[in-house]
């Protein structure tokens, strides 16, 4: 995601589009604003990186059901609720179908600023721990049978002697193994292997 992240509003309400519209930007952030759930699925296949706001009570398709397409096509983007007094149960429908937070109306300027912030960071963090575990898979999934079980052994607290004994290998030969799986998962000693095996589910904690 290289374009610059864009707080995307949804809301019926005129006057509150064109406040928050104006809030944003006093804010530093990007923002575009949408009068309707499907004027905004209209750019949604376009939509890079930032964060989406929406009312969760509008005419047509409201705000849950945006919700629910916008975690299928763009799971990773993050969703604040907007709210009305009252509508705290479908507040917490929404975070069960993947919102990020909601907030109620009438809200205080600073507060959105920072669950903005704060989701972004969220969503951040969480993709970055996506493609580190995708690539720790991958470093699994390039060793040989021989060089998983010898992982398996290393990581189950195994010595040298008893993963040979287990396979029927020399000692010597299991050195050669244990030094290509380092190698390969790119683990500078047991202790971050073992970690690195935890998150590619080799071990589970």
């Amino acid at each position: 995601m290289v374009d610059e992240p864009t707080i995307y509003v949804v809301d019926d309400d005129d006057a509150l589009r064109d406040s928050l519209d104006f809030l944003l930007a006093a804010a530093g952030f990007s923002a575009k604003v949408f009068e309707s759930a499907s004027s905004f699925l209209g750019v949604l296949s376009r939509v890079q990186a930032g964060c989406l706001i929406t009312d969760i009570r509008m005419p047509d398709m409201d705000g849950l059901e945006l919700l629910k397409r916008v975690k299928r096509e763009r799971p990773w983007l993050p969703v604040i609720m907007m709210t009305g007094h009252g509508d705290v149960p479908l507040a917490v429908e929404a975070m069960k179908l993947g919102a990020n937070d909601f907030i109620e109306k009438p809200f205080e300027d600073q507060r959105l600023i920072d669950m903005i912030r704060a989701a972004m960071t969220s969503a951040t963090d969480a993709l970055k721990g996506e493609t580190a575990s995708a690539q720790i898979m991958s470093r699994v999934a390039a060793l040989s049978q021989r060089e998983r079980q010898v992982l398996e052994g290393l990581v189950t607290g195994l010595s040298n002697k008893a993963i040979a004994r287990d396979y029927g290998i020399s000692p010597r030969t299991v050195e050669v193994y244990r030094a290509n799986v380092m190698t390969k998962m790119q683990a500078t000693n047991l202790s971050e292997l073992v970690r690195l095996a935890m998150r590619a589910g080799v071990l589970k904690d």
